[in-house]
Formats: structure tokens, sequence, C-alpha cells
């Protein structure tokens, strides 16, 4: 599993032109699930994001959570995260996991993330999606399972 997360400013996610998730300071995290991920995987990375420290505290220093500092979650599904990269000029999807698998562990994220945090937004699995963000810093981070 990858997931790529940005502290924004604000975030939001449209499905032809309905806004289905919107936050204002937090993270944008976008999931890229692989075949071998599963329910505990995604319970570590879903605490691990909560609990992942890229916000500045008073001296300026990232020591802050979107926990800490009770700002939004906005997880989006994206399966081009599962690429296989590693050479020609064409991704390989074969490490993506299988689009029913995906969505039921994308769901499962949502819920777990749920119970944990109070501001939980999100995109709509497999739909085209227009994600528009202001990133702060900009701060990025790719964190792997």
């Amino acid at each position: 599993m990858k997931a790529l997360l940005q502290r924004v400013r604000h975030a939001k996610v449209e499905v032809e032109k309905t806004v289905t998730g919107e936050i204002s300071t937090g993270l944008l995290v976008f999931l890229g699930l692989e075949r071998h991920d599963d329910a505990a995987a995604i319970e570590k990375m879903i605490t691990r994001l909560l609990a992942y420290r890229v916000f500045s505290d008073e001296t300026g220093k990232m020591n802050r959570s979107v926990a800490d500092i009770n700002g939004g979650l906005l997880l989006v599904s994206q399966f081009t995260l599962a690429a296989d990269t590693k050479k020609g000029l064409r991704p390989g999807f074969s490490t993506a996991a299988a689009p029913t698998d995906a969505k039921a562990l994308y769901e499962h994220a949502l819920a777990f993330a749920r119970t944990k945090h109070e501001k939980v937004e999100a995109g709509i699995f497999a739909a085209d999606m227009q994600v528009s963000l202001l990133n702060d810093g900009p701060v990025t981070f790719m964190l792997e399972s």
C-alpha cells in the first residue's frame, strides 16, 4: 500500500460537479492499494497517518499530527499509485489490488478512519474525480507498508 499525503490548507473532491468531500486544514491522502494489502495493513496505515507529525508546533518544528490539530482527513483512492514504473514507458498495474478487493479495502479504510477521527471526508471509489487543493509548504510524503 502506498499513501501519498499532502499537508493542505484546504482540499476538495468533485465528481460530476458535485463535491463529495472537502476539508480545511489537514491531510489529503491518495491511497494506492496493492494485491497483498489486507484489513490489518489498512488499519496500521490509517493509525500511522493520523499520528504522522507534519504540522508545526509553537517552535516551528513538525511535531503535531492531524489528530493533534483536529484537522481534516480527505481520503482518495488512487490505483495509479500502485503502478509498477520501474522500466519501460508505460505503467503496469499487475501489483494493484483487483477492483473488488480494492473497493472493499478502501471502504474499510474510511470506516476505520471514522472510528478514530471525527473529520474524515472521501472521494468516490473508481469515479472520475477532480481534486483541488492548496498544498501547505509544500509538504508531501509517501508512506509505504
